[in-house]
């Protein structure tokens, strides 16, 4: 049973297009790379016959991999977060208690998280520390680092 993932328009999208472009081009080369490997002759000697077949498994694991999450994911109505408490596609601003920093993220599923794009996974320690906190509340949250202390300052959508 697979689980369940909720995915803004933009992140749904991006998924979709990479299955779109996996299937059509990426299956295009693989046949092309392994036509040319074929034209090479004796195929129980082929290095590169071998060699696109391996990348052909990969590539249609990696495709029934998209296909699978794709089928499992649920856009989330971004208009119906509860602002109070911090969520799934909350934007949310903390400030370190011991450095002072304050940070700004939002918080996506696995697949949308980009950390230069302040986009962290609900899954992360840090996601996991602040799901369920309100403004004012203080998160210790474990991090490889040691132990991290943060307030949440602002939600936001």
């Amino acid at each position: 049973m697979s689980k369940i993932s909720y995915y803004t328009q933009e992140g749904l999208e991006k998924l979709k297009k990479e299955l779109h472009e996996l299937r059509t081009k990426g299956r295009a080369d693989i046949a092309r790379q392994i036509a040319e490997a074929r034209e090479k002759g004796d195929l129980s000697e082929n290095a590169e016959y071998d060699a696109a077949k391996e990348a052909q498994g990969l590539l249609e694991l990696k495709i029934a991999k998209l296909e699978e999450l794709i089928s499992n994911a649920r856009l989330m109505d971004e208009s119906n977060i509860d602002l109070s408490k911090v969520s799934i596609f909350s934007t949310v601003k903390i400030k370190n208690k011991k450095t002072k920093a304050v940070m700004t993220y939002t918080l996506v599923s696995q697949e949308e998280a980009d950390l230069k794009a302040g986009k962290i996974s609900v899954e992360s320690p840090i996601g996991k520390g602040l799901l369920g906190k309100s403004v004012g509340d203080v998160a210790k949250i474990q991090v490889p680092a040691g132990e991290l202390e943060v307030e949440i300052l602002e939600i936001s959508r």
